[in-house]
């Protein structure tokens, strides 16, 4: 029987053994997962001999909409054994259509590690001096579990007030604007009484739940007293709010954005290179990749500086994901300092053409 906490490609391999370590671990029948390892008799050539750099992931067909109906256990690699067995399953967000679901075991943990040191470069608040307040969708949604982490990493506790963000759009997209407002005065009473009562210094929020804090004068003095670090992520946020969330709303807490979804995982903000430089998200290297692409020829690689759509692949020992298209558009930057990879900013929901325009709701 195989280790299961085996790692069978590692980062600080080079780009061409990486991948073909990865083609060995998710095709051969006694370490690949059931769904990888029937499928690739369905392709048209052989990922254990074809597949040798990441351009030649492109020979995929985009596999996204298989996984909205897909038993999870058919995504369950064989090499890794069911002794000390610990998958979760975990959904997409549902904007762009029925869920897809995916299984992780040890490798997205892996990715919140690394967040956890990209925000060290922030100097995000350290190990104690308070606890962590989680405002956004838990369960089965991955995001809460990665803020639990990351307050764990730091030897403290995590409050997770939870909400619906389906339910949200739903009302949201039939004009129930009312309905939107109460739900989210119901989700800053409960705040109100976590940050009233524990030692809070850190908190999770999306943009919207932001902006209404922000719009209580009594709420807004209790985040400014007391918390020191400001996660958000989960909506798009305008330059400018961005800029006053930062400058004017929260000027003495580290504000940092996260950029991600369930079939990615997380890109963290990277440090700014100087004053004026945008927020920019980097994927996790080497495991995360991201495209920006011409919507109109999504094989087609836009240049730096130019606004496309987002074309992610995931390569873990958990899930093998080739290149899929994503509901957003976003801006690509060039890679810095120590982020190989390609940056992307600006991120705001993709509107096709003739399309209504996409509802992002609170989350």
């Amino acid at each position: 029987m195989l280790d299961s906490t085996a790692e069978p490609f590692t980062a600080d391999l080079p780009p061409d053994e990486f991948l073909a370590a990865a083609m060995q671990w998710h095709f051969s029948p006694s370490t690949g997962s059931p769904y990888w390892v029937k499928r690739a008799a369905e392709l048209d050539f052989n990922p254990l001999t074809d597949v040798r750099t990441w351009d030649d992931l492109d020979l995929f067909p985009d596999v996204g909409e298989e996984w909205r109906d897909l038993s999870v256990d058919a995504l369950v690699p064989a090499g890794i054994s069911r002794e000390g067995w610990d998958f979760q399953v975990f959904d997409s967000g549902g904007t762009t259509g029925r869920p897809k679901r995916i299984v992780e075991s040890r490798s997205r943990r892996n990715g919140v590690h690394w967040v956890s040191d990209v925000l060290a470069e922030h100097r995000f608040p350290g190990e104690g001096g308070g606890h962590w307040l989680h405002i956004g969708p838990s369960g089965p949604h991955i995001v809460g579990r990665s803020i639990g982490i990351l307050a764990h990493l730091r030897g403290t506790f995590c409050h997770y007030l939870d909400f619906d963000p389906r339910w949200v759009k739903s009302i949201a997209k039939q004009g129930r604007t009312d309905e939107v407002r109460r739900y989210v005065k119901h989700i800053l009473a409960q705040a109100e009484d976590v940050l009233t009562t524990q030692p809070v210094s850190v908190m999770f929020a999306t943009p919207p739940v932001l902006e209404a804090l922000a719009a209580d004068p009594r709420l807004l003095d209790l985040v400014q007293r007391k918390v020191r670090g400001i996660i958000w992520a989960g909506t798009s946020v305008s330059p400018e709010t961005l800029r006053a969330f930062e400058q004017e709303v929260f000027p003495d807490a580290a504000v940092v954005g996260l950029y991600g979804n369930t079939m990615m995982g997380i890109a963290p903000q990277r440090p700014r290179e100087t004053a004026d430089e945008s927020c920019v998200f980097v994927p996790f290297h080497p495991f995360s990749r991201v495209r920006v692409v011409d919507p109109e020829k999504p094989d087609t690689e836009i240049a730096y500086g130019e606004r496309g759509q987002v074309k992610v692949s995931l390569v873990s020992r958990d899930l093998f994901l080739p290149w899929t298209l994503e509901r957003d558009a976003v801006v690509r930057i060039p890679p810095a300092g120590r982020y190989p990879q390609d940056g992307l900013a600006d991120v705001q929901p993709l509107n096709a053409a003739g399309s209504a325009p996409a509802v992002e709701g609170v989350y």
